[in-house]
């Protein structure tokens, strides 16, 4: 079930709420969390009813060695049970998205045929077996005990963000489970999430999947052997870059929207990471929670940036790759990451060098920002390509014809020169706007928003706050995205 259905729209959500509200209305503070957890198992149970015990599963299996972690005294016995627990949660998740991209791998370098034929990828996967990881790591490490079964299940399946993230923190959700308590609908929180979702939607049904219709051609047609020109190869890049953009921000605030309907916070996982001004900087803004993962469980425990800079950067290049791999199995996925790690690599090098004291002497403050912005930004662009390319040789074509290396030819068809009216305004957009956590900041709507400068005129001029304007012009947009909900799509994340 999509977020962007009329199924979901009309049918499951307003019974979800209805349901909720209503127990809690009745002072059954469980019975609502209970119900919480039923339409969450039913919205999974939707795409595949085949992988609910799957998922199931794992929660039990996790919960039962969360409850091992917490029990027993032996250290070498609370090794043992983390140890076979993170071998199970990773030999699933190998099985399921990696074992056939390994055995396709395996013939093409020694020539052999094997299969295991196809291998349906259970959708979410990647998230919640990281977050059951995180949550036993977290258990081993502060014995921070185990929550009861039932709250163990939403922290899991909470259907806001159960396919496609955030990848939760159990210390940011227990807390807000246990508080549940019994009372009226507070409308503020309808309020706010209805805004927040509305905000999401149009972001997906009127920019990502009209940059989409634009990105996709281009991309299938350097798929299939054809070599588009200097002018196309960009269009396509800067469509899928925008397309990409909107596509997931939309669903993170969706997903913000959704959990704050019901009273619910869920951590920021999008904060304009095209504003960055390094790779760095763009890591701290982009899929912000399974960067932190990243950070937490693999960086810090390779030994971080400890060792000296020879083993910051292995450790960097060891965990993008990891990264580009978790994205999709695919060599355009670790070409991805590995890119990633080098311009990590390079951009720590760049700012322990004299080179940012030295431009900004000759150049400006101003002038050196500016250039590291667009170095930034053309450096995210020529990555995505591989991100998207369904090989490695499409990718090729794309990135050749972006250099010049096939011409500088300008000619396009009508149809693509479209993109070229669409991606200015979006530049503009994501550029000189605040985004959606911003412009509700006043209302906390997520954990790790970013606070805004009140001062600032701009700023106090984009506060959201309850009105009839307000209400006419969000009302608008989720109209108009309902309108346009007959060329339903998939967010890009739901394939990870």
């Amino acid at each position: 079930m999509l977020f962007n259905s009329y199924s979901f729209l009309f049918l499951f959500l307003p019974i979800c709420l209805i349901g909720y509200w209503g127990l809690r209305h009745q002072g059954w503070a469980r019975p609502a969390i209970a119900w919480l957890v039923i339409c969450s198992l039913a919205f999974y149970a939707w795409w595949n009813p085949s992988y609910l015990a799957l998922l199931m599963g794992s929660v039990s299996f996790n919960y039962v060695c969360s409850v091992g972690l917490a029990r027993f005294s032996s250290a070498k016995a609370r090794k043992a049970t983390l140890l076979t627990a993170i071998v199970a949660n990773l030999s699933m998740l190998t099985y399921f998205k990696y074992a056939v991209f390994s055995i396709e791998s395996l013939n093409a370098i020694i020539g052999t045929s094997y299969s295991i034929g196809s291998i349906l990828l259970p959708i979410g996967i990647s998230f919640f077996t990281f977050q059951q990881i995180a949550f036993l790591v977290d258990s081993y490490r502060d014995r921070s005990g185990t929550p009861n079964f039932l709250d163990f299940c939403l922290f899991v399946a909470f259907f806001p963000q159960l396919i496609a993230g955030p990848i939760v923190h159990h210390k940011q959700m227990m807390p807000q489970f246990s508080q549940i308590g019994s009372g009226r609908l507070r409308t503020s929180h309808l309020a706010v999430g209805m805004t927040i979702f509305a905000i999401g939607l149009f972001k997906k049904v009127m920019i990502a999947d009209e940059m989409a219709m634009h990105a996709t051609p281009i991309f299938d047609a350097a798929y299939a052997g054809n070599t588009p020109t200097f002018l196309e190869s960009w269009i396509g890049a800067l469509s899928y870059t925008m397309q990409l953009y909107f596509d997931f921000s939309g669903y993170s605030d969706m997903a913000i929207g959704l959990a704050r309907m019901f009273g619910i916070k869920l951590p920021v996982n999008f904060d304009s990471p095209y504003k960055a001004t390094s790779i760095v900087e763009f890591w701290r803004r982009w899929h912000i929670t399974l960067s932190q993962f990243l950070r937490d469980y693999l960086y810090i425990p390779l030994g971080g940036n400890k060792g000296g800079n020879l083993m910051r950067y292995r450790n960097l290049m060891i965990t993008m790759l990891l990264g580009g791999l978790w994205h999709g199995a695919g060599w355009t996925f670790l070409a991805w990451g590995g890119l990633h790690g080098a311009y990590l690599m390079i951009n720590h090098a760049v700012r322990n060098s004299p080179i940012p004291a030295t431009a900004t002497r000759l150049l400006g403050a101003h002038a050196f920002k500016a250039v590291c912005w667009a170095t930034t930004f053309l450096a995210v662009v020529f990555a995505w390509v591989l991100f998207r390319a369904p090989t490695w040789e499409a990718a090729t074509n794309i990135v050749s014809s972006m250099i010049g290396l096939n011409g500088l030819s300008m000619t396009s068809s009508v149809s693509r020169l479209h993109a070229i009216t669409w991606i200015p305004l979006l530049f503009a957009f994501v550029l000189l706007l605040p985004n959606t956590q911003q412009l509700m900041s006043r209302y906390r709507p997520a954990f790790g928003f970013s606070k805004l400068d009140d001062k600032h005129p701009a700023v106090i001029a984009w506060h959201w706050r309850p009105s009839l304007g307000n209400a006419i012009l969000i009302g608008s947009l989720f109209v108009l995205s309902i309108m346009h909900l007959n060329r339903v799509s998939e967010f890009v994340y739901y394939q990870f």
